[in-house]
């Protein structure tokens, strides 16, 4: 049985915001989810008067803070405070990554990117670029099509079967650069491709992503040659947190010319190369494969 916390005594001269972080505490309780909760509790846990706290409350419906359901009338977090909670986390992950990305970088010699979902796709938050000068460039701020690249394979490989469906349903044909600027233009001197060569194709259809889901699984990495870009050869990895979830992917990316050997090698060595972010995230260690 849940206990409930104890309603705390009414306060006096708090400031405005005050009161609305206290407000937003009270559905972040246990007891808020999944149900959320109504008016009078939320007024009983934050130990405010019923009239403040619905006054409260839908100033914080209009700003998108807290969102109403019309049939129960209770109130949850709403979806742009998770939206903000997400930006955030997404700011402290790049910051906790970006020693690990210089570190894979210099060991290869090649660009190294930190890459997550956003918008059903995959998003590039951070490059650490190679000191070569005939080199992949760094896609910071570009989203791409997750079924076209490694990276947005390994994002996706902690999905169930149902997510992943109508994940596919959704983005199984998106066009290989969704944003920002044309679809045919990359930030690299390489050319995007719209259709690969058949034999360079990982997904085709719904079978076929999570067969390669259950590849990723096996060998922890995900593999992609000539798959996006002419002449252009990659390998991603899983970063996972303390939850276990996959949060990110790290990815190695490199003209082909200069990748002559096995691109598993090159999978295995960023595989590899992200525990220790995994691990520094508070991911528990990895089962040895």
């Amino acid at each position: 049985m849940t206990t409930s916390k104890p309603p705390r005594p009414p306060r006096r001269n708090s400031s405005g915001l005050a009161r609305d972080i206290e407000v937003l505490e009270v559905l972040g309780l246990p007891e808020a989810f999944p149900g959320g909760l109504g008016v009078v509790r939320i007024a009983e846990l934050a130990g405010r008067e019923k009239t403040v706290v619905s006054r409260t409350l839908a100033t914080l419906a209009d700003a998108g803070l807290v969102s109403r359901d019309a049939e129960t009338l209770t109130y949850r977090l709403g979806p742009r405070l998770f939206a903000l909670a997400a930006r955030t986390s997404e700011a402290v992950l790049v910051r906790e990554a970006r020693p690990y990305l210089r570190r894979i970088a210099r060991h290869t010699g090649e660009t190294t990117h930190l890459s997550v979902l956003r918008g059903g796709n995959v998003l590039t938050l951070v490059s650490e670029l190679s000191p070569y000068e005939f080199r992949t460039a760094g896609w910071e701020g570009v989203t791409t099509a997750a079924w076209r690249t490694p990276s947005g394979r390994v994002l996706l490989s902690d999905w169930e079967d149902e997510e992943l469906a109508s994940w596919y349903a959704l983005h199984g044909h998106d066009q290989p650069m969704v944003g920002p600027g044309r679809s045919d233009v990359s930030p690299s001197a390489f050319a995007v491709l719209d259709a690969p060569a058949p034999e360079q194709v990982v997904v085709h259809d719904l079978l076929d992503l999570r067969a390669e889901i259950d590849r990723i699984r096996q060998r922890g990495y995900a593999i992609s040659d000539e798959e996006l870009e002419v002449g252009v050869v990659a390998a991603s990895a899983p970063v996972t947190d303390f939850t276990g979830r996959v949060v990110a992917a790290v990815n190695i990316s490199a003209p082909k010319a200069r990748m002559p050997g096995s691109l598993e090698a090159i999978g295995e060595f960023v595989a590899r190369a992200t525990e220790p972010l995994s691990a520094h995230l508070g991911s528990a260690p990895a089962t040895p494969r």
